[in-house]
């Protein structure tokens, strides 16, 4: 059974502490909601005109889209607030490029919830007062206190209920019905696990079901509502919002998109591959295949299910398996890339270390193997900086890693800021702002450095997320070759 008091009770019996000190404190608390935005810093300058050691400004960490800062006590009264975007290598507030600026009001006992959303180059920013909830029977009766915000882009109103985790929604509770950018009063329930739903307002058709949300403290929450960028078919996202963490909630029947991207080389072990392969991937009583994948090619976009899967890859035109029985994993809301490659291995029949046992200065015996690496998609929106996956497929007795180093127009190699090191068969992210970038493919064998690909990459505001994919290339004049690709 779900214990609810209504927000009237909350507001009568027990909202709130008194504090009779003059040391009288409020609270701030930032969300960002903004598709497109990057992380986005927010400063308190208790005035704009004075620099004193004992006036208040401070620039919090950067916040990323769709999570909220950690809950900041200040001392009551007037500031001004600043909402900023990182332009420069220096986060200080001097460098900082401001969207938006506005006055607000600490008040005692109050929670100021920040929130920006809409497109970043001309944000919306609303302010909602929360009371802090400072009662005693919430720990005595384990009870905790929730609010819901509806900052679906959608603007369509939308009902909110919750059921027990052995509950369907069937029998679920509604909380209530909320437009687009309202917040609800508070409700307390018991502490316990919960499932969430949400449908349009009045109708009884379930377009979000959550997995099991937990509410274990006396605690203060708010169930964001905000869009789902990476899945067109599942549109709702919900953010658990609580005084110093957040924690996202998918749709528990959201589907799973990947590609498949064949990297296997031509190799004389299997000798009737001519660069194309057949795909199957097998789960949950179904199939789905893919014909002729050439390769350095992306396959299209499949769609499953969420849940596990089988991979299984042949030759084209021919009953050669080269990989079989390798697992994908698919959990809900999964966008993903499945890279499939060829290693080459000397065979050491005795493990004595000598793979070359006749001295004749050619290894004995090599044999081949296909692997699988799974990566993560980006599905960010930000306008002003591009997160990209940079993919290493060199297998090489040289070197085991290769560094991507991105030099602007007033940087060399060594005095780069942005750069990443990617060992063989892995990927690594890396967010950059946009410019214009001079791309170095760097390894080191032994005390050289040597390069193995350069070439011009320009970020802009209608660039997408990319995949930057190394790999050997007998065709090209250094013998590897890095491929540009978006990742969705």
């Amino acid at each position: 059974m779900i214990f609810l008091l209504s927000s009237v009770v909350l507001i009568m019996a027990g909202c709130g502490s008194s504090d009779s000190s003059d040391n009288k404190v409020g609270y701030l608390k930032f969300y960002n909601s903004s598709t497109n935005a990057p992380s986005l810093f927010l400063t308190v300058d208790e005035n704009l005109d004075e620099d004193e050691d004992d006036e208040v400004e401070i620039t919090f960490s950067g916040t990323a889209y769709g999570t909220a800062d950690t809950r900041r006590e200040l001392p009551t009264g007037d500031y001004f607030y600043e909402l900023a975007w990182q332009d420069e290598d220096s986060a200080a507030r001097a460098d900082l490029e401001m969207i938006f600026q506005d006055q607000i009001s600490i008040e005692q006992d109050t929670i100021k919830f920040v929130v920006a959303s809409g497109d970043i180059s001309q944000p919306q920013v609303n302010v909602y007062d929360i009371s802090l909830v400072d009662d005693e029977d919430d720990s005595t009766l384990s009870l905790f206190n929730l609010r819901v915000l509806n900052m679906h882009g959608s603007n369509q109103a939308l009902d909110i209920y919750l059921s027990q985790t052995d509950e369907t929604f069937n029998e679920a509770t509604m909380i209530g019905s909320y437009s687009f950018q309202e917040l609800s009063e508070n409700q307390k329930f018991d502490q316990d696990q919960y499932v969430f739903y949400i449908t349009h307002a009045g109708e009884d058709e379930v377009l979000f079901q959550s997995n099991n949300v937990s509410f274990l403290y006396p605690s203060q929450y708010v169930m964001v509502i905000r869009e789902n960028i990476g899945n067109s078919d599942s549109p709702y996202i919900i953010d658990k919002v609580s005084s110093s963490y957040t924690e996202t909630f998918l749709d528990y029947n959201a589907e799973a998109h990947f590609r498949v991207f064949n990297a296997i080389d031509q190799h004389e072990l299997i000798a009737d591959y001519n660069d194309a392969i057949d795909v199957e991937i097998t789960g949950g009583n179904t199939t789905s295949s893919l014909s002729s994948l050439e390769r350095g090619t992306f396959s299209d976009e499949i769609v499953k299910e969420n849940g596990d899967f089988s991979v299984k890859v042949t030759v084209s035109d021919s009953e050669t398996i080269l990989l079989n029985n390798h697992l994908l994993s698919l959990p809900e809301n999964a966008n993903k890339t499945l890279f499939l490659y060829l290693t080459e291995d000397n065979v050491d029949h005795d493990g004595d270390g000598d793979v070359d046992e006749n001295g004749d200065g050619i290894v004995d015996e090599i044999e081949i193997s296909i692997n699988s690496l799974v990566v993560d998609n980006s599905v960010r929106e930000s306008i002003y900086d591009h997160q990209l996956q940079l993919v290493n497929l060199v297998d090489s007795d040289d070197f085991g890693v290769v560094e991507f180093y991105f030099v602007r127009s007033d940087e060399t190699i060594a005095t780069a800021y942005y750069s990443s090191a990617v060992s063989y068969a892995n990927a690594e992210s890396i967010i950059l702002r946009n410019n214009t970038y001079q791309v170095f493919a760097v390894a080191k064998h032994n005390s050289s450095e040597i390069v193995l690909a350069n070439f011009e990459l320009t970020l802009d505001e209608n660039s997408d997320e990319l995949f930057l994919i190394i790999e050997q290339d007998d065709t090209a004049a250094s013998g590897y070759r890095v491929t540009t690709e978006e990742q969705l």
